[in-house]
């Protein structure tokens, strides 16, 4: 067995047959740590990198663990079946897996080398000399861009959008399949003139899809399992004759490859 099988990292999710987050049948790994906190975020028991306990359910459960590669990927050939069948493959989530490059990347090696598809699903938020190791073995990248105001993506990420939006241009040129995710939130950038401002960004990009996923409230209960505060409490989700006028607005600017969903 090769060294780098033995690389470890620290994951808190394997979620298996997903259709989501790539195309055809799908295995997520949700790695811990992520430097952003979306006031929507599903996952917040992601966000700190730190092994975590969290109360959900009426049960506490331990939340994350530290594991190698090639225990990973003892899962992952489980499933090559159905990767083969359906074109599916394993794709990174979290999380942010941009920060646990070593073990990332030495996942998305060995998956490679048994001939599984990759994917990873990032904010772009790492310095690109970190990117750049990732994209030699990432069939495709789902990248979100939230918004193109800094001041607002501050407020609402804890962070700028300057590298994320540079790094979607980097990672562009580089001729990498480049799909570009919009989270539509209430209050943050459900507006038409905020969704054109990033489809505009998406078209001068060059890349071939622009997915719009529309704001849930699906872990919200995680919230205050974790002992947090959810500071999107008691906004409405999207009617659908909302997120269609979003879609058509983006469409225009866009084009083909402008979706619901994705």
């Amino acid at each position: 067995m090769q060294e780098y099988m033995n690389t470890k990292g620290r994951i808190f999710d394997i979620q298996k047959y997903s259709i989501h987050d790539g195309p055809g049948i799908r295995t997520i790994i949700f790695l811990k740590g992520c430097a952003f906190r979306c006031k929507w975020c599903c996952n917040p028991e992601s966000q700190e990198y730190k092994i975590e306990r969290m109360t959900f359910g009426g049960k506490e459960k331990v939340v994350g663990r530290d594991v190698t590669v090639a225990e990973v990927m003892k899962e992952i050939v489980k499933d090559m079946p159905y990767y083969k069948r359906s074109g599916g493959g394993i794709t990174l989530s979290g999380g942010e897996s941009l920060l646990q490059p070593e073990f990332a990347v030495a996942l998305l090696r060995a998956a490679k080398e048994i001939g599984i598809t990759t994917a990873i699903e990032t904010t772009g938020f790492a310095p690109y000399e970190t990117v750049e190791k990732y994209l030699e073995y990432l069939d495709y990248v789902l990248m979100d861009i939230k918004h193109i105001n800094d001041a607002k993506h501050k407020q609402f990420c804890n962070q700028s959008n300057q590298l994320v939006l540079e790094n979607a241009k980097k990672i562009a040129k580089s001729g990498a399949n480049l799909t570009i995710r919009v989270p539509v939130i209430p209050t943050f950038n459900d507006t038409k003139e905020e969704i054109a401002q990033i489809a505009d960004f998406a078209k001068k990009l060059g890349v071939k899809h622009l997915h719009l996923l529309p704001y849930h409230r699906m872990g919200e209960d995680k919230y205050a399992g974790l002992n947090r505060t959810y500071e999107l409490k008691g906004i409405s989700t999207l009617s659908n004759e909302h997120i269609n006028e979003l879609y058509e607005t983006a469409y225009r600017i866009f084009g083909e490859g402008c979706q619901i969903g994705g």
